[in-house]
């Protein structure tokens, strides 16, 4: 069976190399967050896409919200040209994606307790229903769920995410780990 994944969420760190006045922005954008009391930067939120750039007087900026690596660099080039208008940024932004979260379903039911004998895997049922697997090759972290719902984090580009997932079921099918009956049956009542 194939399963489903979706990205919710992509974080990407921005250099624009210049040191940036936070209170001009304050000034010309008055629906920006800024409490320097409490956090050193400004929240510069869109609603469509709906993200929120935190901008940091060193010049740099972290996008966060976005659904893929494209969106990413819309929102920090909306941005950017926001604060060019009131040459407030004036170089050109460098982004790097960080992190993709995303989340999986592999349509069936997992048996996690022998999970815990592979390499890198934490699972205390008590503190946590899921199991925490940190996968070396692509280095990413996966909970997996009984339900066979996943949570990836830690790649830097899709293909990383759509890897894991199948290199992690693979796994689960080579141990035996893995009932789509058990799905299958579910969805007929």
């Amino acid at each position: 069976m194939k399963p489903s994944v979706k990205i919710e969420n992509v974080v990407a760190s921005v250099t624009v190399n210049q040191k940036i006045d936070l209170n001009s922005i304050v000034k010309f954008f008055p629906n920006v967050e800024y409490r320097p009391e409490q956090f050193p930067g400004v929240v510069y939120k869109l609603e469509k896409p709906k993200t929120a750039t935190l901008i940091f007087r060193s010049g740099k900026m972290v996008c966060t919200g976005a659904k893929s690596k494209k969106q990413v660099k819309e929102v920090v080039t909306k941005v950017v040209e926001d604060l060019k208008k009131y040459d407030i940024v004036t170089e050109k932004p460098e982004i790097q994606v960080q992190n993709i979260v995303a989340s999986a379903n592999l349509n069936a039911h997992i048996d996690i307790e022998p999970i815990v004998l592979l390499k890198g895997v934490i699972y205390e049922p008590e503190q946590f229903p899921g199991l925490i697997y940190r996968m070396d090759d692509p280095k990413v972290v996966i909970l997996i769920f009984a339900s066979g719902k996943l949570v990836i984090t830690g790649a830097k580009k899709k293909e990383e995410v759509n890897l894991a997932v199948n290199k992690l079921q693979k796994i689960l099918e080579e141990r035996k780990l893995i009932s789509y009956e058990y799905k299958r049956k579910k969805s007929q009542k």
